[in-house]
């Protein structure tokens, strides 16, 4: 029986290894619990992925480019989703400090050159 969502690259090493082992996908399907479209949408995505990669073709990121149009720094992608927000918010929470000082110094500016 198919257990909720779960999502399925979480396993990937787990799949492979019993695939590896020459386990059919139903057998997979019943240990690990998934559907069998789940399974074969999963093992179809990966085998075009590794062709990808033997072709020599660059597997683009999917979703919207960030919108600074700049990427995360090496180090920070290589660690968890969630630090990758945490550091996100940290940095928009450092650009708000930013704006706020800077709109802090004009309107004091702003008051010693007697304007509004």
């Amino acid at each position: 029986m198919a257990r909720s969502y779960r999502r399925i690259q979480q396993y990937e090493k787990e799949i492979l290894e019993l695939k590896g082992k020459g386990l059919t996908l139903r057998e997979i399907e019943e240990r690990l619990g998934f559907t069998h479209k789940q399974l074969h949408n999963f093992i179809t995505r990966y085998n075009a992925n590794q062709r990808k990669i033997v072709a020599g073709i660059e597997i683009k990121p999917k979703g919207r480019p960030r919108k600074d149009g700049t990427e995360l720094p090496p180090s920070v992608q290589q660690l968890s989703k969630v630090v990758q927000l945490l550091y996100e918010m940290s940095r928009k929470d450092a650009k708000i400090k930013a704006l706020e000082m800077e709109n802090e110094l004009m309107r004091d500016f702003l008051s010693l050159t007697e304007r509004k």
